[in-house]
């Protein structure tokens, strides 16, 4: 059955997502057009930064009130900062949206950001800075972005030492000031409610307009890497490739080949590399596909002496792939692809990040598409994708 679906569009340009669901739970987010890419080297981190302070009081809530309001009626709150998009989101018993509603709105237009807390905060992410380079795994996964990219963008969401340090109360107000506009937000809600009511509290609450953000202009490059660290015992390495962005109908392919090489346990990567020769536990995959960037990307963990061999056996696969790939392959990948879409959308919280995620893209519509844009992939796209050229490569090697 086709899900119940609404959007529009206010006056000042607020964007108001809908689906509708006939269980009583209900997933909330106010998200703006917003994140790590709007960012120069000097303020990396502030769109991090202020997702953390909106969660720590208001003119008439503190942050432990906040935290009950939503958590006291069984919900849960939280929220996240990518590259295109900062969000808040809670999900709770739908009885209670208005409270929902009420606190996020709050968050979004009294937050006091005070001084203390901001310097308490600042702390925190420093914390959150080291916890990230003390892990191998995420700390490879973080670098290879600035592999593949030049300039400002190469920098990861949560910023540096430096950039973190040098954000002031008065810098922070200053972008959230810019950036908070009702024309830069997105209302999204998963569950059972009213299309009309949603449209309606939007409009009372958010009036006005400012700024439309502006994206910069990427620029690509690649980079090989070998980083020896003390204390550690396993090779981290991750291979990474640029490849369509979501504008380009061959995204879809380059999706599809992402699932083919690493999608779960019977992925040709995950099957040649581990199955067949035990050379690691880890075998993952991700796509990062948006108007803007998108790249694929794997990540192993292997041993000191095996890892030059899996480099070898993953830029053989995909040479096979490029060569030999047959249809009933595709048409089999095709179906894991349209079966983890539909499971996607089992969860109201994952759902609203996918209407999210698709809105900040262009239109949230087009995520009612994907089984659509799926079944169209030829299998020469595929192929042809596979035949890599250029290649990010950051191995993370015990020392």
């Amino acid at each position: 059955m086709k899900p119940k679906f609404f959007r529009k569009v206010l006056d000042n340009e607020m964007v108001v997502l809908f689906e509708k669901r006939n269980v009583p739970v209900v997933s909330v987010a106010i998200a703006a057009r917003c994140g790590g890419m709007n960012e120069e080297k000097h303020e990396k981190g502030i769109s991090y930064f202020i997702e953390h302070m909106l969660y720590k009081g208001t003119k008439k809530r503190t942050a432990k009130k906040i935290a009950e309001e939503i958590e006291l009626h069984g919900g849960d709150l939280n929220g996240f900062t990518d590259y295109l998009i900062t969000a808040y989101w809670c999900k709770l018993p739908s009885q209670h949206l208005k409270i929902g509603l009420d606190v996020l709105t709050d968050m979004l237009k009294n937050s006091l950001f005070d001084e203390k807390e901001l310097e308490k905060e600042r702390k925190v992410i420093f914390e959150e800075i080291k916890m990230r380079k003390d892990s191998p795994r995420t700390y490879v996964t973080d670098q290879i972005h600035s592999f593949l990219y030049k300039g400002d963008f190469a920098i990861p969401i949560i910023g540096t030492y430096e950039s973190m340090n040098s954000i002031t109360r008065e810098k922070m107000l200053k972008r959230f000031n810019d950036v908070y506009a009702p024309n830069n937000l997105i209302l999204a809600v998963v569950g059972d409610a009213d299309f009309a009511e949603l449209v309606k509290f939007a409009e009372k609450n958010f009036g006005g307009k400012g700024k439309r953000t502006q994206n910069p202009k990427v620029f690509i490059r690649n980079q090989i890497k070998t980083e020896n660290r003390k204390g550690i015992d396993q090779v981290n390495l991750v291979f990474a490739y640029h490849v369509p962005v979501s504008g380009d109908k061959r995204s879809h392919a380059a999706y599809l080949l992402n699932l083919l090489m690493t999608g779960g346990m019977s992925s040709r990567l995950f099957s040649e590399i581990r199955e067949k020769r035990n050379l690691a536990y880890a075998v993952k995959g991700d796509s990062e596909i948006t108007k803007d960037f998108a790249y694929n990307m794997i990540y192993i963990g292997t041993t000191k002496d095996k890892f030059k061999e899996v480099e070898k056996i993953i830029l053989a696969e995909f040479k096979k792939v490029s060569e030999k790939m047959t249809q009933k392959e595709l048409d089999l990948i095709k179906e894991q692809a349209i079966g983890n879409y539909q499971i996607s959308m089992e969860d109201s919280q994952t759902q609203l990040a996918n209407l999210l995620i698709y809105e900040i893209d262009g239109d949230a519509k087009k995520f009612y598409e994907f089984e659509k844009d799926i079944s169209s992939v030829k299998l020469e796209e595929v192929k042809e994708l596979a035949k890599i050229k250029d290649y990010s490569l950051f191995v993370l090697v015990p020392e």
